[in-house]
């Protein structure tokens, strides 16, 4: 009989001891789990995901967008034209795997011009992109300048984005300085844009 419940005791013993392995590789296993599978929320949407071992980092929550706004042009060539407002259409197309987005704008004032940029992109929240661009500005007009210029010339063109919480909609606002933009007098031209856009 003793003998018996010698046996039974170390049956005991071994059994706890492989119950406190399970629950000691439970436990890892359940660690790596948190390291590995990260649930990061969406603030924008309320949705709760999975991020596979990557960094949470703020990320632009719209994108692409085409818009429509005012557009005022601030300075004048050496016959005093070029001071102006008008309307832009705007539209950007915002590449996935890199913080760089293609962006062109039609002013439409006295005469009309295209600016085409390219931008790169800061995050500053979740809804909001500051961004600078560099590219041409192709300004027109016989008579009377357009808001960036009588011609093609060099442009720098720093602004910001944002998105209304729960919506589609981006309100924009940036400016363009088009260096030596005017055929009369040579000088650099500003403008100033904003407006409203509709994600795509």
């Amino acid at each position: 009989m003793g003998h018996f419940m010698g046996l039974l005791l170390e049956l005991g013993a071994a059994v706890e001891g492989k119950r406190k392995k399970v629950k000691k590789s439970l436990f890892y296993l359940l660690v790596l789990s948190f390291y590995f599978l990260v649930p990061v929320a969406d603030s924008a949407s309320g949705r709760v995901g999975v991020s596979f071992g990557k960094p949470v980092s703020a990320q632009a929550a719209y994108g692409s967008y085409v818009g429509v706004g005012a557009t005022v042009g601030i300075n004048e060539n050496d016959f005093g034209e070029g001071r102006q407002a008008g309307g832009v259409i705007a539209v950007r197309y915002k590449l996935l795997q890199a913080p760089i987005s293609l962006r062109a704008q039609a002013l439409i004032g006295a005469s009309p011009a295209v600016v085409s940029t390219i931008s790169y992109d800061v995050p500053l929240n979740w809804q909001t992109d500051a961004y600078l661009g560099a590219g041409v500005a192709f300004g027109s007009g016989n008579r009377t300048p357009s808001p960036v210029g009588d011609k093609t010339s060099f442009a720098l063109q720093p602004g910001i984005d944002y998105v209304i919480p729960n919506s589609n909609t981006v309100l924009f606002g940036n400016a363009i300085i088009a260096f030596d933009a005017y055929r009369d007098g040579g000088g650099t031209a500003v403008s100033v844009q904003g407006g409203v856009g509709l994600r795509f």
